[in-house]
């Protein structure tokens, strides 16, 4: 819901740092554009970073288009967020900002720096009182991911996390979960007597997940050698919006019963394991290509990568999930880079008629309706299915029915760190994840990890950039007539372009 939340100081580890200038200082902006925030609102930037506050304002100012409705509001204190004698003087800032504008406010403290600092920040803060709530004041903390590299880590960060907060004042991001179409599954889903009855084994063949992008790894190859596709896109975007799509009906829409909801899914997930790895994970590495009139690198040859990397760029899943609703539905998730285009979306396919009565008009075979969730770009929802062609006989032809968030002329698009922000500043977490949802999907994922670690025979494919991968992961879908959905054409006027 759209409303003001209440005064709160905003106050951002890493203040100077990228992060910061291309979204959270933007999306602030917008927030205050739409009057959504507080009358008394503050925002502290915290880092090494010698600026005093007009300073700040002044580099800040060079990220945004209105210059009069965020900049009055910026400060700044120049401080190391690894000394722990150095919160004395964030107590200290915080309590200036509150006296000169008169404030009673809660804080929000966001962590837009290394994952490494996770285990000393929070600690640090609650230890200079920071954190406590006794006064009646809220105290909130958002953490971008990586939430830990494993399992253990995972464990680890959460115990440290809990043991100088409550769960109900950690706030875990995962901007894939602001986007309005992600959202919007729950919507259709449950909303709408037409999809829910079908929603399950019985009609459901199998589902497909896709986040593809066309890009490389570009400077991020130091940090992207250590992680990966599996760690970095599917171990959290791509199983939370599984999540989204298989759960049950929450009792009500509230935070917990929605997050309860999308853990027993992640809890229900069928280990992979042995030689179930070898055909049920595919994972591939970009090869330097020739695309068009470029040549792009291949990943080995990207800066920060190491010359005899084995770490993917590309992984596509064969999963199941072992409960009433969806027993023997296989669900396919992929994603990469140097893909054809970047989108993300989810494709429901149901099950064909259990007779074939009619013949495709272009002798093809019947594999079924489909249900596209556009999450990027295009926002929408398609649904593809077989009308008469015109003429003689009873030929089929397959159309679309489809619908575009850009259709709605009087509906505001927000961005997702403008929904996330906001949402936590109304101390609504239902669309951040939570501790024990993060370590049951590093439960399920780290036998693959491990086992690509332990096992060098296991096959790492070379794809060509700008194709959709190894081709190997196109022998994953199980039937003769079914096969990934490809959601960009390629035409020589155009160029490839992405189309619901």
């Amino acid at each position: 819901m759209m409303y003001k939340p209440g005064e709160h100081i905003f106050i951002i580890f890493g203040g100077s740092g990228d992060l910061t200038r291309r979204k959270l200082i933007p999306a602030l902006q917008e927030l205050s554009r739409q009057n959504l925030l507080p009358d008394k609102f503050a925002v502290l930037g915290v880092g090494r970073t010698r600026y005093t506050d007009a300073t700040y304002r002044e580099m800040m100012a060079g990220n945004l288009q209105d210059k009069k409705e965020l900049i009055p509001s910026l400060h700044y204190l120049s401080m190391d967020p690894e000394k722990r004698e150095d919160y004395s003087r964030l107590a200290e800032r915080l309590s200036e900002i509150i006296r000169e504008q008169q404030m009673d406010p809660g804080y929000i403290f966001y962590l837009a720096t290394p994952p490494a600092l996770y285990n000393s920040i929070p600690v640090f803060l609650a230890d200079a009182g920071l954190t406590s709530q006794e006064d009646g004041s809220w105290r909130r903390i958002v953490l971008e991911k990586p939430f830990g590299t494993d399992y253990l880590s995972a464990r680890d960060l959460n115990r440290i996390l809990l043991g100088c907060l409550e769960e109900e004042q950690i706030y875990r991001i995962d901007h894939y979960l602001g986007k309005e179409t992600v959202q919007n599954v729950l919507v259709t889903r449950f909303s709408n007597g037409i999809f829910e009855p079908l929603w399950n084994r019985n009609y459901v063949h199998h589902v497909q997940v896709t986040s593809s992008e066309s890009i490389g790894v570009g400077k991020r190859g130091g940090y992207y050698d250590q992680s990966g596709a599996l760690r970095d896109m599917l171990q959290n975007h791509l199983l939370q919006i599984v999540g989204l799509i298989a759960m049950e009906p929450p009792t009500v829409i509230s935070p917990d019963a929605i997050r309860n909801e999308i853990l027993k899914v992640l809890q229900s997930l069928r280990p992979v394991t042995g030689e179930d790895i070898r055909t049920q994970v595919i994972r591939g590495q970009y090869l330097t290509s020739h695309v068009g009139k470029e040549t792009l690198k291949g990943y080995r040859e990207e800066e920060g990568v190491q010359k005899e990397s084995r770490t993917e760029t590309f992984v596509a899943m064969k999963l199941y999930i072992d409960n009433w609703r969806w027993g023997g539905v296989p669900f396919y998730i992929r994603t990469g880079k140097r893909l054809p285009t970047r989108v993300t979306e989810v494709v429901v396919h149901f099950k064909p008629s259990p007779h074939t009565l009619f013949c495709k008009w272009d002798q093809g075979v019947d594999n079924g309706n489909q249900l596209v969730i556009r999450i990027q770009p295009d926002e929408g929802i398609l649904l593809h299915f077989g009308v008469k062609v015109q003429g003689a006989g009873f030929k089929v032809q397959d159309v679309n029915m489809d619908f575009h968030y850009r259709d709605l002329i009087d509906s505001y698009l927000p961005e997702a760190y403008q929904r996330l922000l906001l949402d936590c500043m109304q101390g609504d977490s239902t669309l951040y994840t939570r501790g024990d949802a993060v370590e049951a999907a590093w439960r399920f994922v780290d036998p693959i990890l491990e086992a690509w670690e332990g096992d060098p025979s296991i096959p790492l494919y070379g794809y060509p950039c700008g194709t959709w991968g190894p081709e190997v992961a196109d022998q994953m879908i199980e039937g003769e007539v079914f096969t990934w959905r490809y959601p960009c054409r390629n035409t020589a006027e155009d160029g490839i372009y992405c189309k619901l």
